[in-house]
């Protein structure tokens, strides 16, 4: 087979990220190079100026090849934001009797069929599948099966969790890419991505929430018994967080986002009483000094509304199997690099089962991915890895066993 190279792009609302990876014959994965760019085009995750998007995208993935060594041809974007919807759907097929007894063994071809049963939704025009992910499957009424195949059965079922994407957004992305002159290889679900990069089986066995908080959106993904049971968007990000401190202070946006990232904390137990900060001069004004307890009401009043936001947002899609999450909170994107974030989320979730999300040392330059904001994009990669290699970007081997992890669950990744 030899080593094939792999590249995950985030388009965020404020940073486009690659990485490219190289996977050896026994599957193994190794970070070659990955690169940032301030993002254009772009306004809460979507893209709306495709010549500004199509020119920040290849300059990105330019910078991670020349670090690289090498030139790729197709790349693999994560999709997030306002633009993703979901929903649980449940099919039941009967299985053919055999002959000589009453009941049957499930094959594969049932498998599917009763997958596809699932799915036969009267989906808007507008709205494309991107994933259809099995939860679990009920022989003969009995749940808990992962894998149904030579069961015996009178019938058998399915619940699935279905993420679909605006048309319109992908066909957007697609045309970004293409001016670009790279090929869209797939798309993925970035909080699934993540999914994959920093969370343990046990957390998602358990019951576990991954937070992205984007700098225009904060996305949501909860998992239990080994699957996505609901995911979400909330329209609000980091960028609100700057606003809120360049309009208090009088600031300019630029200079609240700088004094955001180097003295900026969302948890105001934690700041000591004598810490100040400098606020710079604008318009003649000489700068000042601002007692840094301040700055951090400032920024934690919004990211406490975000979180509580989240909060509900879970409560309401996940009301009748929200006592049955005991797993952790993990904290992705680049708001989780924030100090305090860790000891706020545990205040408005009620719970010390806070973590940030680090992607694994893959080789490379670790320090360049190694935090919550490379989430994404090495989660692309990790679950690249799992897929067949694709001939087609538009056509996906949606019956390949997945090799671990619930991405062995997956029917449809890529279109």
């Amino acid at each position: 087979m030899g080593e094939r190279t792999i590249v995950g792009l985030d388009i965020g609302t404020s940073i486009v990220k690659v990485a490219i990876g190289e996977i050896n014959d026994e599957g193994k994965l190794t970070i070659l190079a990955t690169s940032t760019r301030k993002s254009s085009g772009l306004r809460n995750g979507v893209i709306i100026n495709i010549e500004d998007a199509k020119d920040i995208i290849r300059e990105t993935i330019e910078d991670a090849e020349r670090t690289a060594g090498v030139i790729v041809d197709s790349v693999i974007v994560a999709v997030g934001g306002s633009q993703i919807e979901s929903e649980n759907a449940r099919g039941v097929v009967p299985i053919r009797p055999n002959g000589r007894t009453n009941r049957s063994e499930v094959t594969k071809e049932d498998v599917s069929k009763v997958i596809e049963v699932a799915t036969a939704l009267n989906y808007p025009a507008d709205r494309e599948k991107i994933h259809v992910i099995p939860q679990n499957y009920l022989v003969d009424g009995v749940g808990g099966i992962q894998d149904p195949v030579n069961s015996l059965a009178f019938k058998l079922e399915v619940e699935v969790h279905i993420v679909t994407a605006s048309k319109t957004i992908i066909q957007n992305i697609r045309s970004c890419i293409s001016r670009a002159n790279y090929i869209l290889g797939g798309v993925m679900l970035k909080t699934l991505a993540q999914t994959q990069s920093v969370c343990h089986q046990d957390e998602i066995d358990l019951g576990s929430i991954i937070i992205d908080l984007g700098a225009g959106t904060t996305d949501v993904i909860v998992l239990i018994n080994g699957a996505p049971i609901s995911t979400a968007s909330i329209p609000v990000g980091g960028n609100l967080v700057t606003n809120d401190i360049a309009v208090v202070t009088g600031i300019p946006a630029t200079a609240a986002e700088k004094l955001k990232i180097d003295s900026g904390s969302c948890w105001v137990p934690g700041i000591q009483s004598d810490e100040d900060v400098i606020l710079p001069g604008v318009g003649g004004r000489a700068p000042e000094l601002l007692a840094r307890s301040s700055l951090a009401q400032i920024i934690q009043a919004r990211m406490e509304q975000i979180f509580s936001l989240v909060r509900e947002e879970v409560i309401k899609k996940t009301s009748d199997k929200i006592k049955q999450l005991s797993g952790n909170i993990i904290l992705t994107g680049g708001g989780a690099k924030m100090e305090g974030v860790v000891e706020l989320a545990q205040y408005v979730f009620n719970t010390s089962a806070v973590r940030i999300g680090i992607p694994e040392s893959l080789g490379g330059n670790e320090s360049e991915y190694r935090n919550p904001d490379f989430a994404t994009v090495i989660g692309l990669l990790e679950a690249n890895k799992l897929m067949p290699v694709q001939r087609d970007p538009r056509k996906h081997a949606a019956n390949k066993e997945k090799k671990d992890g619930f991405f062995k669950r997956i029917k449809e990744t890529f279109f």
